[in-house]
């Protein structure tokens, strides 16, 4: 059996293609309007047409001419219109437009699965009107569609990141979503091999010191030389003083007034648990104020790699770009190994079908 096309609309740098890829199916095409994110998609994905434009301004008759065979739609339109707010609720809102095109694209490639992937409120705002006009959208196209909440945390990923997936087929098959796991994987699971640097130590590149702590680490280390993007933001003296008063798995509530800060955010200045998870990763972890982004026994907040294991992403995919643009890489990707699973229920379906 050939492997099966994907196109990853929306893609960001790239972690829900990542996931389909490690169930051995190819990305035929991908589309990141960022044009310096697209870049870190490119040069991570060699063999993938990259598109770095804003996809509605893209043509997809001309699209599908160039790409005449995709398999597999995946992406996580950014929606702003799933609000209640004084107005008639529509789909058809214009702020959501870019899941118009989603569904859009996916009429025009008819392809034989689609994933959409979001925040988890879309299937419960407005009770439950957005899903049930998403999935009204595409039964109208063919496609027999679940949908559920996910959290990473309950498929081996070290971090408590929930979102919303719909999985459509075209072949009358309802697609069952995955059990959880029996286990989790842990901060210290997730990143004790690495070097262990104070506040603004680091190199472009380091050599394993350490072996494999865990199966985890033994995964993600597979195909990489070394270590890239472990640099530590260099924090001021008043942060690290502050970051040497908090023990593990406390925040700002421990410090002393003189060292309150104004922040009116729960779990700011908070101090990673090793035997626990993650918090959402964000775009701002490098910042102690934003978050539980303190390393458990170092104090300074995690690194792009760090963070990028805690998300799931292998050692040998590289974030290229200002930190500021490798922080947003990291913080908006989907974890790879939770893509994985969804890819991994596509892959059973089609071998299922295969041998009837």
């Amino acid at each position: 059996m050939s492997k099966l096309k994907v196109a990853d609309l929306f893609a960001g740098v790239g972690g829900l293609s990542q996931g389909f890829i490690s169930k051995g199916f190819d990305i035929e095409f991908a589309i990141e309007h960022n044009k310096e994110i697209a870049n870190s998609y490119k040069l991570n994905h060699p063999n993938t047409t990259v598109y770095d434009e804003d996809i509605s301004k893209i043509d997809l008759n001309i699209l599908k001419e160039k790409h005449p065979k995709i398999d597999i739609i995946v992406g996580g339109p950014p929606c702003q219109g799933f609000s209640q707010k004084g107005k008639r609720l529509s789909i058809d809102d214009e702020r959501n437009y870019l899941f118009k095109k989603f569904i859009d694209t996916v009429e025009i490639f008819k392809p034989k699965y689609f994933v959409l992937e979001n925040v988890p409120n879309i299937l419960t705002t407005a009770n439950g009107f957005f899903k049930d006009e998403i999935i009204k959208g595409f039964e109208k196209l063919g496609y027999k569609v679940n949908s559920s909440t996910l959290n990473a945390s309950d498929f081996g990923v070290p971090q408590n990141r929930k979102r919303a997936f719909f999985i459509g087929s075209l072949n009358g098959n309802l697609l069952e979503f995955p059990k959880p796991y029996n286990y989790k994987t842990t901060i210290k699971d997730a990143i004790y091999d690495l070097p262990f640097l104070e506040s603004g130590q680091g190199e472009e590149f380091f050599e394993y010191e350490k072996k494999p702590l865990s199966e985890y680490q033994k995964k993600l280390r597979s195909k990489s030389k070394g270590i890239y993007n472990h640099q530590s933001t260099k924090h001021s003296d008043l942060a690290i003083e502050r970051l040497k008063l908090i023990p593990k798995g406390m925040g700002k509530e421990v410090l002393p007034q003189e060292h309150r800060t104004k922040s009116i955010y729960s779990g700011t200045w908070s101090r990673l648990l090793e035997d626990g998870i993650a918090a959402t990763i964000t775009t701002r972890f490098d910042t102690p104020s934003s978050g539980l982004f303190t390393h458990p026994i170092l104090n300074r907040c995690l690194t792009v790699r760090e963070a990028a294991r805690i998300q799931s992403f292998a050692d040998d995919f590289i974030f290229y770009g200002t930190k500021t643009i490798q922080m947003k890489q990291v913080g908006n990707a989907v974890p790879p190994l939770l893509a994985s699973q969804i890819a991994q229920i596509i892959k059973n379906d089609i071998e299922n079908e295969f041998t009837k």
